[in-house]
């Protein structure tokens, strides 16, 4: 029996595809390497237990494959009924037993990568709307997910680094953060320098004169930027900086 292949010949969407696979891969292992009695031991993100980052994690897949049922059959299916409703899924979903946790994840990235594959060409050029009100192509859906699993599998606190993350990710991540920044008015007098980043070496308030410097890797400037645990960014200002809000 041949295998099903992705309906898209896009070669740039297709690279995409490949990534959040990568990153689902990803996720999965850190979580199959975890007992059922150390779901409930906290994650990296404050008030959040790993049960609570699984739960996410499945059924942001699931909110994902709806804007995908979107752009395939026009018929208008946003992410979340509403913001509350989100919340309240994953306070539900974190007190599920290992097991239906673990298959919420599992069928969830399946029914989300077998949406992925069988969207057609016209499809992924179709307009759809994210949780934050944003008009987007369907084809953003896969970096929205990308983001969403190769971050969330270091929240984990299971060894995952952002060392694992792609450095085309963490790019990317860190742009679309500092952009973020940039439109709530949130980078004033706040520089990020990046050592190693194949494109650039400068985020942030580049014209301010005397701007806060961040320094550190790309590696540790994203973990930085994404408000996560980092040991390796040095500050011109202060001992302990903080990042402004992201998400």
């Amino acid at each position: 029996m041949v295998a099903r292949q992705d309906l898209t010949q896009d070669p740039e969407l297709k690279a995409a595809l490949l990534t959040a696979r990568r990153g689902t891969a990803f996720f999965g292992r850190k979580l199959n390497e975890l007992r059922d009695a150390e779901l409930d031991a906290p994650s990296l993100l404050p008030g959040w237990t790993r049960a609570h980052v699984i739960a996410h994690v499945g059924y942001n897949a699931r909110a994902i494959a709806r804007l995908i049922e979107w752009a395939n059959t026009g018929i208008e299916t946003p992410m979340y009924s509403s913001p509350d409703a989100r919340n309240e899924e994953i306070s539900y979903g974190a007190t599920l037993s290992p097991l239906a946790l673990r298959n919420l994840y599992e069928h969830s990235a399946i029914h989300l990568d077998v949406e992925w594959r069988d969207t057609p060409p016209p499809a992924w050029e179709r307009e759809v709307k994210t949780a934050q009100g944003r008009t987007v192509s369907a084809s953003e859906t896969v970096w929205m997910r990308t983001r969403e699993i190769w971050v969330h599998a270091v929240d984990l606190d299971n060894g995952a680094t952002f060392d694992q993350i792609p450095a085309d990710v963490l790019e990317r991540l860190l742009k679309d953060i500092t952009g973020t920044w940039k439109t709530r008015g949130q980078d004033k007098d706040l520089l990020l320098k990046i050592a190693g980043a194949p494109t650039f070496t400068e985020l942030g308030d580049t014209t301010s004169t005397n701007p806060e410097i961040i320094t550190g890797t790309l590696t540790e400037i994203t973990a930085f930027a994404c408000g996560r645990p980092t040991h390796g960014i040095t500050s011109s200002k202060t001992t302990s900086p903080t990042a402004p809000r992201w998400i």
